[in-house]
């Protein structure tokens, strides 16, 4: 994975349930919409993402559906599961005790 910003192993999965709970979308979607939503600080190559999304998808958490796209082309296309819903749940959670568990940390030399 390319980024701008160096991104925790494991973190990709999150992100990709994230993006897949929004609509079904192709990879090179999923690509699209991670580089706009984080304002071009992730960015994911085709080598990292199709083989989480196969791993994803291995997990039970995403079903992939061939479809056509917007350009016409035949695409696969991902959608979140029950399991990866309630996966994507966990992570989260997850997540916010580590982001709050930082930020006390980073606050504690701010103390007077």
């Amino acid at each position: 994975m390319t980024s701008r910003f160096p991104i925790p192993q494991g973190t990709l999965d999150m992100l990709i349930l994230q993006i897949v709970s929004l609509e079904p979308i192709h990879g090179y979607g999923i690509a699209q919409r991670l580089e706009q939503i984080s304002r071009s600080v992730v960015q994911v190559n085709q080598g990292s993402l199709y083989p989480a999304l196969h791993r994803l998808e291995q997990k039970g958490w995403l079903k992939a559906e061939w479809k056509q796209s917007e350009t016409g082309r035949e695409a696969k296309f991902y959608s979140l599961t029950a399991c990866g819903r309630t996966q994507l749940v966990a992570e989260k959670e997850s997540w916010a005790r580590l982001a709050g568990a930082v930020r006390l940390i980073f606050n504690e030399g701010t103390r007077s």
